[in-house]
Parts: structure tokens; C-alpha cells; sequence
């Protein structure tokens, strides 16, 4: 092992005081301005909004939030931080389209 510093994975120092969007364990996701880190992945998260869940599918995020201001996550706790520049939502391609056959029912049919 070297006597050198230490150096993470992942540089968090690029979001500080910018908007970054955090996937916890457990399915909660969470928007905010990163306000501060430690080695540790805890995380404080200033403006922050939780996407809430869609009652029928849990695994399913929906538009509504939740506004809960100045935050603490856990590292613990924190599975994925992403920055909210550049961010958009896309279509899933393993859909099958709308009016297209898919391989099992052509097979049948």
C-alpha cells in the first residue's frame, strides 16, 4: 500500500451547490441541491423532493412529490447519485410496441 491520499471512485466535489437526483435502498428517490459529502457517501441535500410511489405498483415511481427541505442520507443508504444536468427520461426499448405481435403469439398463431 502507498502512503498516498486516498482517492474515491466517484467525485462528488463537481455537484456541490448543483442539482443531483439520489437513488436510496428501499425504492425512495430524492432531488436536491448537493450542499455537502464525506468519505462515507452521507450526503446533505438542501431544496429537496421525494418522488413519491405509485399506490397500485410499488416499484414505480410517480410525478408527485413531497417537499422535504434540508435532508441528511445516509451512505449507507445512498445506491446511485446522478446530476441533474443531462438528465432525461427515455422509452424502454424491451417494450414491445403498441400493435406489434410479439414472438410467442406469432408463433401460435
Amino acid at each position: 500500500m502507498s502512503g498516498g491520499k486516498k482517492e474515491t471512485v466517484l467525485d462528488l466535489g463537481k455537484f456541490i451547490d448543483k442539482g443531483v437526483r439520489v437513488k436510496l435502498s428501499g425504492g425512495r428517490e430524492v432531488t436536491g441541491i448537493l450542499k455537502g459529502f464525506d468519505q462515507l457517501l452521507n450526503l446533505v441535500l438542501d431544496e429537496c423532493l421525494e418522488f413519491l410511489r405509485d399506490a397500485e405498483d410499488p416499484l414505480r415511481i410517480t410525478d408527485q412529490t413531497r417537499d422535504l427541505g434540508l435532508i441528511v442520507c445516509r451512505g449507507t443508504s445512498v445506491m446511485v447519485v446522478s446530476g441533474l444536468d443531462g438528465m432525461e427520461e427515455v422509452a424502454n426499448p424491451f417494450l414491445p410496441a403498441e400493435g406489434k405481435l410479439d414472438m410467442g403469439e406469432a408463433g401460435a398463431a
